[in-house]
């Protein structure tokens, strides 16, 4: 099997099991506080990362070191807040619409990565941003349904998830990767860790292993993403992420009993189309220069 071959079927991994991932965190965000959740999700996540940064050239003592600590831990909180405001939006805005508006992400990175990084967007980008903000608007339908303030959590998330890719970028220009993938996952932890123990919930026996699998299913997750990107170029990396979306939906139908809407296949169509495209051509853009 070649390399690229390996980091495809890395990337499909990483992708089905993120979908298995947001349907526990759906089932379980139904039952107990999203502080809760995230909390035990993170406690998870900062000892895989400990692993992972155990493991790596250098050890532990070589992944604290960092240039920018405050923009490291900056991404942490981010992150987690992130994670917070979705597992909302999975409970009160519905799994489906909120990965049909998240999909949005990459639009509104290349928007905000002008003022934040400095760099230029042409007439090409900017119309596919548009293209694609329409897309959400598509998906919204403010026009034929009574306008559900919950809806404003996805794009909530996607806002917090921009930023959190963009100060990755920032802090990868001095920082390896091991050492943000650390931060990410220990300032986290500890972020959460002084709010959700006041969120503490008694779990039923029956939903202890559906916990578990969440936490399983977030750090393999991110092993399987860590191991394509280490294989494939991000612009291969990301198309195959979209595929998310199918499954969430099919996902969100079959077990949750979700409606999905034809103004949501049409808009998630056109905003996926846009961030496809922009992607792309950011990657020539980078093999240009």
């Amino acid at each position: 099997m070649s390399p690229k071959t390996r980091g495809y079927l890395f990337a499909f991994l990483a992708i089905c099991i993120f979908a298995g991932q947001d349907a526990i965190t759906k089932y379980l965000g139904d039952r107990y506080p999203a502080l809760f959740i995230t909390m035990i999700r993170f406690w998870a996540f900062a000892l895989f990362v400990f692993g992972f940064a155990a493991t790596s050239p250098g050890g532990v003592r070589a992944a604290i070191r960092t240039r920018r600590p405050w923009l490291q831990i900056v991404r942490g909180l981010l992150l987690v807040a992130e994670i917070v405001i979705i597992v909302f939006s999975y409970v009160h805005a519905g799994l489906a619409m909120s990965q049909s508006i998240f999909q949005a992400t990459p639009l509104i990175i290349t928007v905000l990565s002008i003022p934040l990084l400095g760099e230029a967007v042409g007439w090409r980008r900017g119309t596919a941003v548009l293209i694609g903000l329409l897309g959400v608007l598509v998906i919204i339908n403010p026009v034929d349904i009574h306008f559900d303030m919950s809806l404003l959590l996805p794009l909530a998330a996607s806002v917090l998830f921009a930023l959190y890719s963009i100060a990755t970028r920032a802090v990868s220009r001095e920082d390896t990767a091991v050492t943000s993938l650390f931060y990410a996952g220990v300032a986290g932890a500890v972020a959460i860790s002084l709010i959700g123990p006041f969120y503490w919930s008694t779990v039923k026996p029956s939903d202890w292993f559906a916990l578990a699998a969440l936490c399983v299913c977030g750090t393999l997750s991110h092993y399987f993403l860590i191991r394509a990107y280490g294989l494939l170029p991000a612009a291969e990396v990301q198309p195959v992420t979209y595929f998310q979306l199918v499954l969430n939906v099919i996902v969100a139908v079959s077990l949750f009993g979700e409606n999905v809407t034809l103004n949501m296949v049409i808009g998630a169509l056109i905003v996926v189309g846009a961030g496809l495209f922009t992607i792309w051509r950011e990657h020539q853009l980078a093999k240009r220069s």
